[in-house]
């Protein structure tokens, strides 16, 4: 077949196969719409690897439906050959953190060895997961950690972070309060808290809901605690691909 020609076909194919693509998101998205009116707004709707199961991402949240929008369906897409989970890896791509646009002046900041290997964490100082972490974090060498206020839990933990940060030395007042649980002095100096209120954005943005929570610097995000020896690894592999 003349190249001309073969060029030709396969740029009317595309052409064709994009408009039938735009046209079966314009059906699930009405049917969706009219048959469940509180539905959330559908933010993108696109093809899974399974045949006639297309992805309805809301968000950060991804649901599924049929190539009509007759059904929507909630759960995991596991690929069985490799046990993949395709919706983890999905989401984990959509919920991920670009490293360096981070404001880490708005952190308190300690390391360990030469800190070449960087991790943040968002931690309520009456969070007693995120305690556990601090200490567990004692066995993890040359790493700085950049922990964000993040006090989410209620009680006096907005207090105890504004004395935490309004220390002289924040960073020995936080670990001496999470490892030690000595309690931070009561901060009566004048003192710009805004760093707090711009954390508590930050996390909301991210969707972060809970503490504590981890970015390592390829902008992988793992929610809740990890063992010393998970973070060593999440650390070496983040180092990798950043």
């Amino acid at each position: 077949m003349n190249p001309l020609i073969r060029s030709t076909l396969a740029l009317c194919l595309g052409a064709a196969l994009a408009h039938a693509a735009v046209a079966q998101e314009a059906v699930i998205r009405k049917n969706i719409a009219e048959r469940l009116p509180d539905f959330p707004k559908i933010d993108e709707v696109s093809k899974t690897p399974v045949p006639g199961l297309y992805e309805l991402r809301i968000g950060t949240e991804i649901l599924y439906t049929d190539e009509h929008g007759d059904h929507v369906i909630e759960g995991h897409l596991i690929e069985t050959k490799t046990r993949a989970d395709l919706t983890t890896a999905r989401i984990d791509k959509l919920t991920a953190v670009d490293f360096a646009s981070l404001p880490l002046k708005d952190a308190i900041v300690w390391k360990q060895g030469s800190g070449a290997r960087k991790l943040v964490v968002f931690a309520d100082p009456n969070c007693g997961y995120c305690k556990k972490f601090e200490k567990d974090m004692q066995q993890v060498k040359d790493v700085t950690v950049y922990t964000f206020l993040y006090p989410i839990l209620g009680g006096d933990s907005p207090d105890k972070s504004r004395d935490i940060w309004c220390a002289k030395d924040n960073s020995a007042v936080w670990r001496d309060w999470m490892i030690k649980g000595t309690a931070p002095v009561r901060s009566m100096a004048a003192c710009d808290t805004a760093a707090l209120q711009r954390n508590v954005a930050m996390a909301k943005k991210f969707r972060i809901n809970g503490t504590p929570a981890l970015v390592f610097e390829d902008g992988k995000r793992i929610p809740g605690a990890m063992a010393p020896e998970q973070v060593e690894k999440q650390l070496v592999l983040s180092r990798g691909k950043a």
